[in-house]
């Protein structure tokens, strides 16, 4: 799969895909979860340079903001509910890249919140507001719809979209991130402009390398020489590879085997690779850090899926009783670690419970070329979490000592 007329016929299965599951939810919890509207309006969410926040701190309705209760369930049905409380004041920014969300008619987006945005950021993004601010900007993304117009009639679309981002990043930097460190979150969509950002403004600048205290890019194919962790995409910043590491990079595929062939992910030069121009095969390797064992080998997923959103894949709808938290957790269903074989490097998940497990379980909703790309965040997101933590816990001891391989 070398040309993007192959990758944007394929994506058109997102389009399917969102469609259907658009108007689908689980009933919204009846107890425990605070609607992020009750949050009082403190700041207006278009500012004065005319960027629209999707999430940022004080804006009323926040999507990254909210209740983060949630109900355990364990493969013998056994449940408990686990409380989050607050966290103080953090002292890191995270700079979040949400993925297509929009189904707005036009090729590229405006910069109007729709409900697809919003849904899309508690689902990714929420889980990590105790451990930093969230900043979100609304950005003229490739639409559902635009997904097979991008690269054939309006190939300037994804410039567009990558012009929108930079416009933002450059008024959060000049006017809301006083210099704090940050984190940087995308996926998909998101992770195209994560990586077209990173490599404009921060990997060849040393005072916004910085800055850096991890970069989760997932969905995205960021490459390495293979066998290495720095070089390809990113000159200078590494990939993540142990526990108490900042300044780097945590990239990741979700499959349930082998990628294959004519995969969009996990295999260099193909697929979403040619969104940001990486078309060499040869000599490269797609990144895998797995966000459950950042050092190496296997580690049990702690999934988080949200119940007062639309789900990400309709077999989440939790069994009775009624669940009245806005989340569930299913531990220890699956391990994951990082394998490579034949050309193709991607995050193996497995199921890990044992057959009399009734929980629901993911699947390959658009098929093995896209493996579990649309659950990519919410299967490792508890992993993600605590990564970020311990990032920062480096960071603030190291006050960002760079690691290279």
């Amino acid at each position: 799969m070398k040309s993007p007329g192959h990758l944007l016929r394929a994506s058109f299965i997102v389009t399917l895909f969102l469609v259907a599951t658009a108007g689908y939810a689980v009933s919204a919890p009846t107890s425990g979860a605070a609607s992020p509207a009750a949050t009082a309006a403190t700041v207006p969410q278009t500012d004065a340079s005319g960027t629209v926040w999707l999430c940022r701190p004080g804006l009323a309705a926040d999507p990254c903001a909210g209740n983060l209760s949630t109900t355990v369930v364990t493969a013998s049905n056994q449940r408990r509910v686990r409380s989050a409380s607050a966290n103080g004041k953090p002292q890191f920014n995270c700079f979040y890249l949400y993925p297509t969300a929009s189904n707005e008619s036009t090729v590229n987006s405006d910069l109007t919140v729709q409900p697809t945005e919003t849904s899309i950021a508690m689902d990714q993004a929420q889980r990590f507001s105790r451990d930093c601010d969230m900043w979100a900007p609304m950005y003229r993304q490739v639409t559902v719809s635009g997904l097979s117009q991008a690269n054939s009639t309006d190939p300037g679309a994804y410039t567009v979209a990558y012009d929108s981002v930079l416009s933002a990043w450059n008024d959060f930097m000049a006017h809301y991130d006083n210099g704090r460190p940050i984190i940087f979150i995308g996926h998909s969509q998101g992770s195209i402009m994560l990586i077209k950002l990173l490599q404009a403004q921060v990997d060849d600048n040393p005072a916004l390398r910085r800055l850096v205290v991890a970069a989760i890019i997932a969905g995205g194919n960021v490459t390495v020489p293979t066998g290495k962790l720095v070089g390809g995409t990113f000159q200078n910043l590494p990939l993540c590879s142990a526990h108490q590491l900042s300044g780097c990079v945590i990239a990741y595929s979700s499959f349930p085997s082998e990628p294959p062939a004519s995969a969009n992910f996990g295999r260099p030069g193909q697929g979403i690779s040619l969104n940001t121009g990486q078309t060499a095969t040869t000599g490269v390797q797609v990144a895998c850090v797995n966000p459950a064992a950042i050092g190496g080998g296997t580690g049990d997923l702690r999934t988080y899926w949200p119940l007062s959103t639309p789900l990400p894949i309709p077999s989440m709808a939790p069994s009775a009783p009624a669940i009245t938290t806005p989340w569930i957790s299913y531990p220890n269903q699956y391990t994951a670690r990082c394998e490579n074989e034949d050309g193709a490097s991607w995050l193996q998940v497995t199921e890990a419970s044992p057959s009399t497990d009734t929980r629901p379980g993911v699947k390959e909703i658009a098929g093995p070329t896209w493996g579990y790309h649309f659950q990519d965040i919410n299967l490792t997101l508890g992993n993600l979490v605590r990564d970020v933590r311990s990032a920062e816990a480096a960071y603030r001891h190291h006050s960002w000592t760079p690691r290279h391989p």
